[in-house]
């Protein structure tokens, strides 16, 4: 059974910092793509970063680009993401993902919900201004 548990969420001012964690069990971990994804109330689900690989290629939204970084450890099968100057837009649910990896996957593969098996319940990202 895959599962995938992250942890790291909080309530932190702007300006502020967080990193969270996802630890994922019961798959191969070296052999998918990780990815996050955030929920704001009232919103879709929308594309933060993904990782497809260990060392390789990265992919982020324009709204976080410069501000979070997206790692993966194969050894502890644990992605994570850094979060740096957080805004009050970044509250939300943030959510990692697993999902099968093609040989000629892009950003547009990467960050589509569809493109992801399975994901975890979540954590709660709030900023205050």
């Amino acid at each position: 059974q895959v599962q995938l548990v992250e942890s790291g969420g909080g309530l932190v001012q702007a300006g502020g910092s967080l990193r969270l964690s996802c630890a994922a069990s019961g798959l191969t971990f070296s052999s998918y793509a990780m990815g996050w994804f955030r929920q704001a109330p009232g919103k879709e689900r929308e594309f933060v970063a993904a990782a497809p690989w260990s060392g390789g290629a990265t992919y982020y939204a324009d709204s976080v680009k410069g501000r979070f970084t997206i790692s993966r450890d194969n050894a502890k099968n644990t992605v994570y993401l850094q979060m740096n100057n957080l805004k009050p837009e970044d509250t939300a649910v943030y959510s990692c993902a697993a999902g099968n990896r093609p040989a000629l996957g892009s950003r547009s593969y990467y960050s589509a919900r569809r493109s992801y098996n399975y994901w975890g319940q979540g954590t709660q990202v709030a900023v205050s201004s």
